[in-house]
């Protein structure tokens, strides 16, 4: 049930992000493709990210830990390109500022509804 919340939750902010962010469409249907891209991001976060994390860890402490944001946008883009790929609906990102400015939209619109979602527990 957790893994649905938290999959309905990356849906409407990934819908999110793609209203407020220009740069970033939907592909094959304004419904399914931020559910098949939220899917595709829970898979990259959970096997791709934890390994480039730890690569990254020396860039990371130089940076102060800002260069987590540009790793987001990374997987924010293998993740758009991973849906299209494989589920045929996803979203299409033209450039890395666009993947930027939606990873960080994504993030903040997530924590946001996951704690309107959450405070009931």
């Amino acid at each position: 049930m957790e893994f649905l919340l938290t999959w309905l939750t990356t849906t409407i902010a990934t819908a999110i992000a793609i209203a407020i962010v220009p740069g970033i469409q939907a592909v094959g249907g304004s419904y399914a493709g931020p559910a098949m891209c939220a899917l595709a991001l829970a898979l990259v976060n959970a096997f791709v990210k934890p390994l480039v994390r730890v690569l990254s860890r020396p860039i990371n402490i130089v940076t102060l830990g800002l260069f987590y944001l540009v790793i987001d946008a990374f997987m924010l883009q293998l993740a758009g390109t991973l849906s299209v790929d494989l589920f045929g609906s996803g979203i299409a990102i033209d450039s890395f500022w666009s993947a930027f400015f939606g990873s960080i939209i994504i993030s903040l619109a997530s924590s946001f509804i996951g704690s309107i979602i959450g405070g009931s527990e």
